[in-house]
C-alpha cells in the first residue's frame, strides 16, 4: 500500500469538493427549472439599451427567448452555499479535515458572492415585473450598490488584512499604499459588470466562468490557499451542472443574480491571490466584451456612429450571421487558450513558489 501524501489529500479535497457541487447541482437542476416554470419566472427581453435609446437590433435577435426561465444563478450560488455549510458540518463531526468557510481565505469571498447575488436577484425581479426603463434596476443605483459592496471589501483588505501592494509576475511586489482601495473597487465592479455583459448567449458566460474559476483554483492552490482553491472548484462544479441545461437551447438562463455575483467574486479572488495583472488573461473574453461596450458607447456619444452593429461584441457576430452556438464555442476556445497563457504566466511569475 502506498502512503497517502498530503498533496494527494489536498488535491482530493479540491477535486472532490467540485465533484460534490456538480452532483448536488445536477440533482437540483430539473426540480429547480420546474419551479421556475411553475411560477412563470421568465426573462423579459429589454427594448431599451444602456444609453436609454431603443434597442431594436437586440430585441429582434432575442425576442424568441422571451419567457425563458431566468435566475438560474440561484442554482450556482445556492449549491455553493450548500456545499460550504455541508463542509462546515462534516468538519465539525470530524469527517472532513477542513471547512470551506475560513476567515483567512473565504469569509470575504462568500460575503461577496451572497451580497452581490442578492443585488442581482433584485435586478432580476425588476426585470420580471417589467419595472424600470430598461426592465431592471436603473444603471446608476445598481452601480452605486455594487460600488458600496466593493468599497467595504476594499477597506477590509486594506485595513484588516494589510493588503497594499500588487505583484508583477516575474518581477516582484510593488507597494501602492492607499491606491489599493480604488484599485480593488475598480476590479470588483469591473468584473461584475463584464460577466453581466457577457451573459447574453446560451452557454457563453457559464463556460467562460468555469474556465476562469478553474484557472483560479490552480493559482490559489499554488499560493497555498487550499480552502480558496476548493471554493473555486465548487463554483466550477456548480456552474458545470448549470451549463448542462444552459447550452443551446437553454432550459434556463443565469440572470443577474448569477452573472453579477460570479463576476464580483472572481474580482475579489484575483485581489486575494494578488494576481490582478493576470486577471485580464484569465478573464480575457470578459474584458473584450466590456471594451466593446465602452467603445460603442463612446463612439455613439462623441462621433454619433456605431463601431459594432450591436454591443457587447458577441451580439455583433450574431447579427452578421454567426450561429449562436458558433459564437459561444469560438469564444470558449479563445477564452480557454488565453486563460491558459495567463495561468502559465501566473505560475512561473510566482518564482520560488513553483
Amino acid at each position: 500500500m502506498f502512503p497517502i501524501t498530503e498533496t494527494v489529500r489536498h488535491l482530493t479535497m479540491v477535486l472532490g469538493s467540485g465533484a460534490i457541487a456538480f452532483v448536488i447541482a445536477l440533482l437540483l437542476a430539473k426540480p429547480f427549472i420546474s419551479l421556475l416554470h411553475k411560477y412563470k419566472i421568465g426573462k423579459n427581453i429589454r427594448s431599451v439599451a444602456s444609453d436609454g435609446k431603443a434597442s431594436k437590433l437586440f430585441h429582434a435577435l432575442h425576442i424568441k427567448k422571451e419567457g425563458t426561465p431566468t435566475m438560474g444563478g440561484i442554482l450556482i450560488w445556492g449549491t455553493t452555499l450548500i456545499v460550504i455549510l455541508l463542509s462546515r458540518l462534516l468538519s465539525y463531526l470530524g469527517v472532513f479535515e477542513h471547512s470551506l468557510l475560513n476567515r483567512k481565505e473565504t469569509y470575504l469571498v462568500v460575503f461577496t458572492l451572497a451580497a452581490t447575488a442578492l443585488l442581482g436577484a433584485v435586478d432580476d425581479i425588476f426585470n420580471l415585473k417589467g419595472w424600470g426603463k430598461s426592465k431592471g434596476i436603473n444603471i446608476k443605483p445598481k452601480f452605486l450598490w455594487l460600488t458600496l459592496f466593493a468599497l467595504l471589501g476594499a477597506l477590509w483588505f486594506y485595513f484588516k488584512l494589510d493588503y497594499s501592494q500588487i505583484h508583477v509576475p516575474g518581477i516582484g511586489d510593488f507597494e501602492i499604499g492607499w491606491l489599493y482601495i480604488p484599485l480593488f473597487i475598480f476590479i470588483m465592479t469591473g468584473t461584475a459588470n463584464s460577466v453581466n455583459f457577457t451573459d447574453g448567449l446560451d452557454g457563453l458566460a457559464g463556460g467562460l466562468t468555469i474556465i476562469a474559476f478553474g484557472a483560479y483554483a490552480a493559482l490559489a492552490y499554488a499560493h497555498g490557499l487550499l480552502i480558496l482553491s476548493a471554493f473555486c472548484a465548487v463554483i466550477c462544479g456548480a456552474t458545470l451542472a448549470f451549463l448542462w441545461f444552459n447550452i443551446p437551447p437553454a432550459k434556463f438562463i443565469m440572470g443577474d443574480t448569477g452573472s453579477i455575483s460570479l463576476g464580483a467574486t472572481l474580482g475579489v479572488i484575483a485581489m486575494l491571490t494578488d494576481t490582478v495583472l493576470i486577471l485580464p488573461f484569465i478573464a480575457f473574453i470578459f474584458v473584450i466584451e466590456t471594451l466593446s461596450v465602452i467603445i460603442q458607447l463612446t463612439s455613439k456619444k462623441f462621433f454619433k456612429r456605431k463601431v459594432f452593429h450591436i454591443a457587447p461584441i458577441h451580439h455583433h457576430f450574431e447579427h452578421i450571421g454567426w450561429p449562436e452556438s458558433q459564437v459561444v464555442m469560438r469564444f470558449w476556445i479563445i477564452g480557454g487558450l488565453v486563460a491558459t497563457i495567463g495561468l502559465v504566466i501566473g505560475l512561473i511569475g510566482m518564482g520560488d513558489v513553483i
